[in-house]
């Protein structure tokens, strides 16, 4: 799995206006749908928000990677996201969150949802790529960040 299978341009947003999580969760869900990957856009914030509310998904390092699966879904798809400043999350850590990245997918796909969330979470685990995400300023840059690690060696 390849973050650049499910990552397209579009759906990275540097800035997001969300000010605290459950708005950040949103626009990224809008950002999916104006995307295309998502069809009923509130059914997937239901279902985004109710996974959340059982279990924060603050991993802490200042990274949250909210996720959720659900009809609304057309294909395996993941958006990106940057407050202005940090957003309080919940986060294991206790700490606000410098980068939110959402994944979402249709239901039948748990195998390739898995996947994606191991290969985000390898990426993130690396402190240099993740302090060079966080000092990302535009979208376009955020996003380059992602292709070329998912292109190197």
């Amino acid at each position: 799995m390849n973050c650049l299978d499910v990552l397209k341009p579009d759906c990275v947003k540097v800035p997001l206006l969300a000010t605290e999580k459950r708005a950040a969760i949103e626009e990224l869900v809008d950002v999916l749908a104006a995307a295309g990957a998502v069809g009923d856009a509130a059914e997937l914030k239901a279902a985004v928000w109710a996974r959340e509310s059982q279990r924060s998904t603050g991993i802490g390092e200042g990274l949250a990677i909210p996720h959720g699966k659900g009809a609304a879904v057309k294909r395996l798809a993941m958006a990106i996201g940057m407050p202005t400043q940090p957003i309080e999350y919940d986060s294991i850590d206790r700490k606000p969150v410098k980068l939110i990245v959402m994944l979402v997918s249709p239901p039948d796909k748990v195998t390739e949802h898995v996947q994606a969330l191991g290969r985000l979470s390898r990426l993130m685990t690396d402190p240099v790529f993740r302090e060079k995400t966080y000092a990302a300023r535009s979208a376009q840059e955020l996003f380059e960040l992602f292709r070329k690690a998912e292109t190197a060696g």
